[in-house]
């Protein structure tokens, strides 16, 4: 039995992997109804490492980046990250607003703000609901919370929250391109110990 990350073995993070797989192409759909497009995917690329190897993954502590934040609860408990660099989510965010008479490409509104949250719901939930359909758990998100801020500072809030049950967590890179724009973003899963345990028992994988 585990009891912290570090103790996973190769057939866990296997079964993780697969999760972050399907939740991968879940996503890819749902990105396509956003943008009105036909969205491929990219193999993405899930790992379960630590956390100063994701934010390096992010571009280093100081890459500015706009995050989507949510924490799941109910059946199984933890946080998940939707995290994207600001030229991307610019460019996300010029996408939705067409017509929208937003000029300032470079500016920050809380339209666009409220746009990317909504970008990041919507692929949290994309993952969250693969979960769920493969181990028959009910799981409940919260409201999504969006920030831009250093990668570094970012991933500070679920190092906070989940650092004393190890360092590790599963880190998903993903690239999303359609006819006319190609995007990149990464999705940062942390669970609570007792979460993976339910997870790995519920498909049948001794603990």
């Amino acid at each position: 039995m585990f009891n912290i990350y570090e103790e996973l073995n190769d057939t866990h993070i296997d079964v993780l992997r697969e999760i972050g797989n399907i939740g991968a192409g879940n996503a890819a759909t749902a990105l396509a109804d956003i943008l009105d497009d036909r969205v491929e995917i990219s193999i993405p690329i899930v790992r379960v490492t630590d956390f100063d190897t994701a934010v390096n993954a992010l571009g280093g502590a100081e890459s500015m980046t706009v995050g989507v934040m949510l924490n799941y609860y109910g059946d199984a408990n933890g946080m998940i990250m939707f995290l994207i660099n600001m030229d991307d989510a610019k460019l996300v965010m010029k996408i939705l607003l067409q017509g929208y008479g937003e000029e300032d490409e470079n500016e920050i509104t809380e339209m666009k703000l409220s746009a990317i949250k909504e970008i990041g719901n919507i692929l949290g939930s994309s993952y969250i609901g693969s979960i769920a359909t493969l181990t028959g758990l009910e799981i409940e998100l919260s409201i999504p919370y969006v920030a831009i801020d250093m990668a570094g500072a970012l991933m500070s809030v679920p190092i906070i929250e989940f650092g004393a049950v190890g360092d590790k967590v599963m880190f998903i890179e993903e690239s999303f391109s359609g006819r006319e724009h190609n995007l990149k973003s990464n999705v940062v899963m942390f669970a609570q110990v007792d979460t993976l345990r339910i997870i790995m028992e519920r498909l049948g994988i001794g603990i």
